[in-house]
């Protein structure tokens, strides 16, 4: 009789699902399993490279997971399934990684956004440790330039119990983004799931209200860097040119968040875009510009080391990792 490869299959599966502790030499026989070691911890989340004479690190900051069917808009949840699944990533699990980049300048460390202080979830978090990793002193930092105010970008602001966590930095803030959020009058205008960002930017800047410096749109927030407006994904969301003899890079912040999506499928709305149409044209202008120029750059939501190239790729994009090698 035939052999049903479905069948053949799943006792393979099983087969293979045998915990370690049973299958390892010498252990086949025991009558009982020794729990499980504790997993070792993961390498500290660090990377850098220069541009310029500019040191650049790229820090990792954990981790957030929210359902893939509350992401997009304007596609079917199968379609979106079927995106993710190409790249090799879960599709009913959206795994959001945090990856902050930091510049050290002549005039001291500058840092974009401050990330999640580990108060989104037990994934999260993971900044200081990488720092230290990295032999960064938080209290060197003596700038922090923000993209936006979403909460996974400012709540590292305030440790859990409310205390300043860079009492000594300067803050950074774009002038739109700023006068928006400050303003309770915009909240019943904003879409639902934007609403509990006004309370947040509140308590999260109060403690450094004497340390904050707006800026305007396209103009040079510290020597070598440029703010420039990229709106959508909030009313003020800004991204930032770093240059350095001849050298350039940009952090882009959340204008694709995850690449895999983002960056191929720049058609895509998202939740989390304040304004998706918006959005989608700020995406669309500035992957031909990097594609363009051939620019590198960093993202908040890019897997680690979360920096590299976009390139065209027919109709679309695809975001090419720089090299690892040789880079200080």
């Amino acid at each position: 009789m035939p052999l049903d490869r479905r069948a053949a299959l799943q006792r393979l599966g099983t087969a293979f699902a045998l915990p370690a502790a049973f299958a390892a030499p010498g252990l086949i026989g025991r009558a009982t399993a020794e729990p499980a070691a504790p997993a070792p911890a993961q390498a500290p989340g660090f990377y850098r490279f220069k541009i310029g004479g500019f040191v650049v690190t790229t820090v990792n900051d954990g981790y957030f997971d929210f359902p893939v069917d509350k992401l997009i808009t304007n596609a079917s949840l199968a379609e979106v399934q079927a995106i993710l699944q190409d790249s090799f990533l879960s599709p009913t699990i959206y795994h959001n990684p945090f990856t902050l980049t930091l510049v050290e300048t002549p005039r001291g460390i500058v840092m974009f956004d401050c990330g999640t202080g580990g108060q989104m979830g037990p994934h999260t978090g993971k900044l200081p440790q990488n720092l230290r990793a990295a032999g960064i002193d938080p209290s060197r930092i003596t700038t922090i330039v923000f993209s936006h105010f979403h909460t996974d970008h400012i709540t590292g602001l305030l440790s859990a119990d409310g205390e300043a966590v860079f009492p000594q930095a300067e803050l950074i803030v774009p002038e739109p983004e700023w006068k928006f959020w400050s303003d309770r009058g915009n909240e019943t205008r904003s879409p639902p799931f934007q609403r509990s960002n006004f309370a947040n930017v509140a308590k999260r800047f109060g403690p450094y209200q004497n340390r904050v410096r707006q800026v305007a749109q396209d103009t040079e927030v510290v020597p070598g860097i440029h703010s420039f407006a990229a709106p959508g994904h909030t009313p003020g969301h800004t991204l930032y040119r770093i240059s350095d003899g001849g050298e350039q890079m940009i952090f882009i912040a959340d204008t694709t968040h995850r690449p895999e999506l983002f960056v191929r499928h720049p058609e895509l709305h998202a939740i989390i875009d304040f304004d998706p149409d918006q959005a989608e044209a700020t995406r669309r202008k500035v992957l031909d510009m990097l594609a363009t120029d051939r620019i590198r750059i960093s993202g908040y939501h890019y897997p680690f080391p979360a920096n590299g190239y976009i390139l065209r790729d027919g109709a679309s994009y695809r975001f090419v990792p720089a090299n690892w090698t040789s880079e200080i």
